[in-house]
């Protein structure tokens, strides 16, 4: 009986340490919580809609915001890579937009943490991307005389690049997560278990905590490289371009995603890239900067491994001896991040537009 009540008090001890080991680490953090309120303008937020939604904002009328940030997928890209300019392939995978509007930093490689409106830009001019003179984007929306009726309603006066660069970060204030169980206090039983390991055991909140479950830091956690951006001309070329406007040291011969190191270009942050938010994960497959993890599960199970291998790769990854029941309740609490889907005709704009600017199928195949 003595050994009985000494083990069992030893066992008592232990927990209680592994208790309030975890409930330092936790505490360590910014809370993971809601999000808090944003003030949206309806009419200037309404115009970002249509903006959005509209092809005739690139530079062949091919593409809109929305062919490569997929309602359907939380505005994140259906397929590893992002499809890019027609005639043109991406190197990364676009991630999801709710929510976005809450960040302070953006992109995988983190290299704009102004605001929005800079974001909104890059998107539009960006050659691989949009490829859209601004100059030349301002004078097709001055054509249509519902953006006239529109931009003057909003309290902008004439449509300008300058309130279209405000107009869409407006709309993106509206794509903010709602309903989702961990924010109404309705995760299961599995789910509550699931959010105590990610607090303690898994370790996730070092990178993953705030309201937006991410630090907006960025970090090397050894993602295996996705090699259809070296093997695909098309994905090749943009890379290249990318890669060579950041002044990327020879860029010709580079073989993996230089990530934080295009801002830094300090070898210590080859390969780190900022902490994407977990909000919204049910609809957002692929994952990680190049969709090299196809599920969440398969997810769970990089990390419960220590993540990838990189000689860069951040210390805080450490294989976590998760087993199959604690695998299943984090899957659990990661879904109970995701809400009601921003699919609605408040977030979507279905009405046509004119088109007085015909598609050019493959501009690679024209002859004057």
């Amino acid at each position: 009986m003595v050994v009985r009540v000494s083990t069992g008090r030893a066992l008592l001890a232990a927990t209680l340490g592994v208790g309030l080991a975890v409930t330092a680490q936790a505490a360590s953090y910014p809370d993971i919580g809601p999000l808090p309120q944003l003030k949206i303008d309806k009419a200037k937020a309404e115009l970002g809609k249509r903006l959005f939604f509209d092809k005739r904002l690139s530079g062949d009328a091919g593409i809109a915001c929305a062919d490569c940030h997929v309602p359907e997928k939380a505005y994140s890209s259906k397929k590893a890579l992002s499809p890019g300019y027609p005639g043109n392939g991406h190197f990364r995978n676009a991630s999801s937009l709710v929510n976005t509007a809450h960040k302070n930093v953006w992109n995988w490689d983190g290299r704009i943490g102004t605001n929005l409106n800079d974001m909104t830009r890059e998107m539009i001019t960006e050659d691989y991307i949009m490829n859209m003179d601004m100059r030349i984007m301002q004078e097709r929306v001055k054509q249509d005389p519902l953006y006239v009726k529109m931009f003057k309603d909003a309290g902008y006066g004439e449509p300008s690049n300058g309130s279209v660069r405000k107009a869409i970060p407006e709309y993106l204030k509206t794509l903010t997560s709602t309903g989702a169980p961990f924010d109404t206090g309705k995760m299961s039983a599995s789910a509550k278990r699931g959010m105590k390991l990610f607090k303690g055991k898994a370790g996730c909140i070092q990178c993953h905590n705030g309201p937006l479950l991410s630090d907006l830091k960025p970090h090397n956690t050894g993602v295996p490289e996705n090699f259809d951006v070296f093997m695909d001309p098309m994905n090749h070329q943009a890379f290249m371009a990318f890669t060579m406007f950041q002044g990327i040291p020879n860029y010709r011969n580079l073989k993996r995603d230089p990530g934080y190191f295009n801002v830094t270009l300090e070898k210590k942050d080859m390969g780190k890239f900022i902490t994407p938010s977990l909000r919204e994960l049910k609809y957002s497959a692929p994952y990680m900067h190049n969709g090299m993890i196809k599920t969440l599960p398969e997810v769970v199970e990089f990390y419960n491994n220590g993540g990838g291998k990189d000689s860069l790769k951040s210390k805080k990854l450490k294989p976590l001896g998760l087993s199959a029941g604690e695998k299943k309740d984090l899957v659990a609490f990661l879904e109970s991040l995701s809400g009601e889907p921003l699919t609605g005709p408040k977030h979507v704009w279905s009405q046509p537009y004119p088109s007085e600017y015909p598609v050019i199928e493959n501009w690679t195949q024209v002859r004057n």
